[in-house]
């Protein structure tokens, strides 16, 4: 069985979307694109080589592909482009257009059913980069084996996020960190199960916490 590794750039508040440049994604009326830029250092780039330089497939969603699609066949004498030209690449879309970049393959109907089939099946892992709409059903099918954020000191104030409402909640172990020379923090995590809940409170509630306990029920 594959692995599943996302890799993922993200603002302070949790903004994931167009880290790389004004056109990359405008929808919404998102005006920052290309925020990570300024930052990227020496640290960063080891990592990331590290995660590129590795034995995997891409799977991606429709707009992150068409990205990709765009940029990396296009740069030449790159390591990075040649390698995504030959590796495969899984597209998560509900789209019917064919897909032209070389060894694509359409994941359609339901995302989680595709995924996890993809995932039983023999091959490198799959590498997740960007693609939004694609952590929902991952979340919530718990197909997401180790994620890695890298949170970039700025504050965005709106745009496509990681954890969006409504998303599947769960416990993340962290199981390394660095940070760059600029700020930004790189995570990496495993899921840990359920959410462990605990307690500050006292054992009994005295008259006052009853009282404001009782109002928070009605504001609900």
């Amino acid at each position: 069985m594959r692995k599943i590794i996302a890799g993922v750039f993200q603002s302070l508040d949790g903004v994931m979307q167009a880290p790389g440049g004004p056109s990359e994604d405008p929808t919404g009326g998102f005006t920052l694109g290309g925020w990570s830029f300024s930052y990227w250092d020496e640290v960063m780039g080891e990592h990331m080589g590290g995660v590129i330089g590795g034995d995997y497939d891409l799977l991606l969603g429709r707009k992150t592909y068409e990205i990709f699609a765009a940029h990396w066949p296009f740069m030449t004498d790159d390591p990075i482009g040649e390698k995504f030209d030959k590796i495969a690449k899984y597209v998560v879309t509900s789209s019917t257009e064919p897909l032209t970049w070389n060894n694509s393959h359409a994941i359609n109907g339901d995302a989680a059913t595709g995924i996890a089939a993809l995932k039983a099946s023999d091959g490198p892992d799959l590498l997740i980069q960007g693609s939004t709409m694609l952590y929902p059903a991952l979340l919530e099918a718990a197909l997401i084996d180790r994620l890695f954020v890298m949170t970039f000191p700025v504050v965005l104030g709106g745009g496509k996020r990681l954890f969006a409402s409504g998303v599947a909640s769960g416990a993340l172990k962290l199981v390394d960190h660095q940070v760059s020379t600029t700020g930004v923090i790189i995570a990496t995590y495993e899921p840990a199960g359920p959410v462990p809940i605990g307690s500050f409170q006292m054992p009994e509630p005295n008259e006052l916490e009853r009282a404001r306990q009782e109002r928070m029920k009605r504001e609900d």
